[in-house]
């Protein structure tokens, strides 16, 4: 039986269903500065992360000399479209995964979301979906709220000082990119989860060597609430 008091979920890709816009967004955006970069190859170097960061390694991995100051404007734009994109977007919630949050929170088990987005877009996205402090989840972070944003564990520990949890053994991190499975483990996390809903797939996450890579977060319940 795990002894987990806290399960932090990142959000796009793993409870949120948005369809991958955000890096169809990325894509385009260094697309329009004249570069050819496919949405795999974004998922593979920006996913998970601080969305400045996401572009700064893509056009690192490029090879593009100047990626430092390229990426100012950039990322600019990027905030520009996805801001237009997500106006007219449906967003929710994956299938199954608001009655799973329910079931935690029945078992005395705290339910935290974080993300790279920033707190404005991560809170667009919760309104869109009609979630509820208090009510669908205890905590939120995004990479406003630290310094360092993942693979570092900043916003794992921002979470279990809100919510009272000392013991990082008692911590779950489930996310759908393996920069989710790192930050869990750079935080000692007692379980990594990856889940194939969003950016990465079951090969690619499972390098991360997570404790589970699902194919739904539901799974979750055989697991914890045995």
């Amino acid at each position: 039986m795990h002894n987990i008091e806290l399960v932090i979920f990142d959000m796009a890709g793993t409870v949120v269903d948005e369809g991958n816009l955000v890096y169809k967004t990325l894509q385009q955006v260094i697309n329009n500065e004249g570069f050819d970069v496919t949405l795999d190859f974004v998922l593979e170097f920006g996913a998970g992360k601080e969305k400045h960061h996401a572009i700064k390694d893509i056009l690192e991995e490029i090879g593009i000399e100047d990626f430092e100051a390229k990426s100012n404007g950039i990322f600019e734009k990027f905030k520009v479209l996805l801001a237009e994109a997500y106006k007219a977007l449906e967003v929710t919630s994956y299938h199954g995964v608001e009655e799973l949050i329910q079931d935690l929170k029945h078992a005395n088990i705290k339910v935290v979301l974080n993300t790279g987005y920033d707190k404005a877009t991560a809170q667009l996205l919760l309104g869109k979906m009609k979630w509820d402090l208090g009510v669908h989840y205890d905590a939120l972070f995004t990479a406003d709220d630290v310094e360092n944003g993942r693979p570092n564990p900043d916003m794992i520990f921002e979470a279990m000082k809100q919510t009272n949890i000392t013991e990082p053994s008692k911590v779950l991190k489930a996310g759908d990119s393996i920069i989710d499975i790192e930050e869990g483990k750079n935080a000692a996390c007692g379980l990594t989860v990856g889940v194939t809903t969003g950016a990465h797939t079951a090969k690619q996450l499972a390098s991360a060597n997570p404790d589970f890579v699902l194919e739904s977060l539901s799974e979750l319940r055989g697991i914890l609430l045995k």
